[in-house]
């Protein structure tokens, strides 16, 4: 007999097998010597009380065997495919849909500007401990896009965009955990993300599939509004390859594309944004706020059963919206510039969500008239709203990748920071006014969006905090249009605009099914 249950436990039953079996036998009323196995749906922790509940729903199954889940994504050989695919971008848009066109039938061509998993590493220490920036090779460009090292937080509310099981089963299927089938807010762990993506590319060519790194687009041949071929620059030499069908995954960053297809008079829009800061504080305190502790020894014995603890935040400032994005529990703030001559952070945790800070991007809603200044850039003008921010955060933190930063307390009193808080950030913080980093428009909204903050999180607006300048790479400020059902450019028959850097995914997750969606549709 199989029963499915939804309770409502405390984090000590929930997590503890044997204490979790011994509930389940007294829900059911079973006697000690019938044989019990569990499996577990979902899984969500209830915080807003000060006793607090894990929601778990499973299945029971009493003198029986629980099947397990046996299915795998058959990836067929399509190395002397008919039809073929060049995907521009290795980030999850591209990964996945080069994944769907093998099970398609269709031969991928995946061209990453960025190096491989274990080469991008260096370049990545380059940045944290020389504050030397590669502009092919970084947080943003690279295997696996801008989430391999900046995450891998896999929670989206795109239910509507695609199956997002499926995503999630194929990323199990490459050696991600059974836990984010199960946790309402799954997430791998920037020190296991790597070796997941490797396993993805090695799936590709396995199957006859071609991955090109340190291969980068620079120019496109357009004849009866279809791509002909592109143009590739790869280790200094250019090189001409004839195409069928483009699906371009090149991410929120990829500036220079931008700037090509605008060069060619491809349509492009402007879209809102938003830009502000990363905010970090001890992961104790977030914890002692979110889990109602009076002490840090009550901290301590939570959070022998929870995880670290994170916040979800938003308010409204005059019609515009301040809010949290990102939140990395247990985590560290990253240099992501992809320019020597600007500081963009951004922020990601290990699996264990395991160090002393908690940090998370606290962003202002950014509206298309905002970019007035730049209205001569047409499409591009967030674009270069969002590059001056950049710019001016690098010239405030020294013209390094020093990044410009501020006690919390203090930037909302209009105070200088004599001092700053041990933080996260590698290559070293300096105390400045943010207000004269973020300007007249997003300074004030976040000085009164991080007081009202205060009020819904108690403890929250504190100088123990810091905040840490520039958090400028939300989401791309240029939409590059498509056809609703075809999925296709309106001016381009084989070109399909996909994932972030579109404008049509935001997060791992939606950007993967983001390119499934693109592959699918395809048409030869």
């Amino acid at each position: 007999m199989q029963t499915k249950l939804q309770l409502q436990l405390s984090p000590e039953t929930a997590l503890n097998e044997q204490l979790l079996k011994e509930e389940i036998r007294q829900q059911l009323s079973l006697n000690r010597n019938a044989a019990l196995q569990l499996k577990i749906l979902k899984r969500s922790i209830d915080a807003r009380g000060r006793n607090i509940k894990i929601n778990v729903t499973l299945i029971a199954a009493v003198d029986e065997q629980i099947p397990e889940d046996t299915e795998r994504f058959v990836y067929q050989d399509v190395s002397s495919a008919k039809h073929t695919c060049h995907i521009i971008g290795a980030g999850p848009a591209g990964l996945f849909a080069a994944l769907r066109c093998i099970e398609l039938g269709i031969k991928p061509i995946v061209v990453e500007r960025g190096k491989d998993i274990k080469a991008r590493r260096r370049d990545l220490a380059a940045i944290n401990k020389e504050q030397r920036v590669n502009p092919e090779s970084n947080y943003c460009f690279g295997e696996g896009g801008a989430g391999t090292y900046s995450d891998g937080k896999l929670y989206t509310r795109s239910n509507k965009r695609g199956d997002v099981d499926r995503i999630l089963k194929i990323l199990v299927q490459h050696g991600a955990t059974n836990e984010i089938l199960i946790d309402a807010h799954p997430h791998i762990g920037t020190n296991k993300l790597p070796q997941l993506i490797q396993n993805i590319r090695e799936t590709i060519i396995a199957s006859g599939g071609e991955i090109h790194f340190n291969t980068k687009l620079c120019d496109f041949e357009i004849k009866e509004n279809k791509i002909k071929a592109i143009q590739l620059l790869c280790e200094g030499s250019e090189k001409t390859m004839p195409v069928q069908q483009v699906i371009l995954a090149t991410g929120h960053s990829a500036r220079d594309i931008y700037e090509l297809l605008h060069s060619k008079n491809i349509l492009l829009e402007a879209k809102p944004f938003a830009l502000g800061v990363r905010a970090e504080h001890p992961q104790e305190l977030i914890d002692s706020i979110q889990y109602h502790c009076g002490s840090l020894q009550e901290v301590l014995s939570k959070r022998e059963y929870l995880p670290a603890a994170s916040y979800s935040l938003v308010h409204q400032v005059k019609g515009r919206g301040v809010y949290s994005f990102c939140m990395c529990p247990g985590g560290i703030i990253a240099p992501c510039a992809t320019e020597q001559k600007e500081v963009v952070t951004n922020g990601w945790s290990p699996s264990k969500r395991n160090n002393p800070y908690a940090n998370s991007g606290i962003v202002v809603g950014l509206d298309l008239k905002d970019f007035e200044a730049y209205k001569h850039r047409g499409p591009l003008a967030g674009l270069y709203f969002q590059k001056e921010i950049e710019q001016r955060a690098w010239e405030w933190g020294g013209k390094t990748q020093t990044a410009p930063a501020q006690r919390l307390l203090d930037f909302t009193n209009a105070r200088n920071s004599a001092t700053l808080p041990d933080c996260s950030y590698q290559p070293g913080i300096r105390s400045v006014d943010m207000q004269q980093v973020l300007g007249k428009l997003i300074g004030p909204a976040l000085k009164e969006g991080f007081k009202g903050f205060g009020t819904k999180m108690r403890g929250y607006l504190t100088n123990e905090a810091v905040i840490v300048g520039v958090e400028s790479r939300t989401s791309t400020p240029v939409r590059i249009p498509r056809d609703k059902e075809k999925f296709n450019h309106p001016q381009i028959n084989n070109l399909y605009p996909c994932g972030e850097g579109a404008g049509f995914a935001g997060g791992i997750v939606s950007a993967a099914m983001d390119g499934e969606n693109c592959a699918t549709a395809l048409r030869y």
